[in-house]
């Protein structure tokens, strides 16, 4: 199955806007870190899209940690100094877990 395209990644973060159970792909979770960098270079509407994406990019990394077989609790690393961010951004950057795991079923539908 073909990874997601930019526009289909960001409707389905937002469309899952707080849905913390499940699984997210990596190009749907790095293709709405791109998008919120685009974002991020416009200056008034940096502020209410940061605003209005809060929730939906906590749970998107939430099911990115999901689809490694990570807890979403996980996510708390990135309070840890250089460390954590580290070793987060490898665990965003790792394959999906191949067939289902105890979040749902493989998005890739292998």
């Amino acid at each position: 199955m073909e990874s997601m395209g930019f526009s289909q990644a960001v409707k389905s973060v937002f469309s899952n806007y707080a849905n913390f159970s499940g699984r997210a792909r990596r190009s749907e979770y790095w293709y709405f870190v791109l998008f919120s960098l685009i974002i991020g270079l416009i200056p008034i509407v940096n502020l209410i899209v940061g605003l209005i994406s809060i929730i939906p990019g906590i749970a998107v990394c939430v099911r990115r940690l999901h689809d490694i077989g990570k807890s979403g609790w996980w996510l708390l690393l990135g309070f840890i100094p250089i460390a954590g961010p580290i070793v987060l951004l490898v665990w965003f950057c790792t394959d999906s877990q191949p067939g289902e795991n105890q979040w749902g079923a493989n998005p890739k539908g292998e």
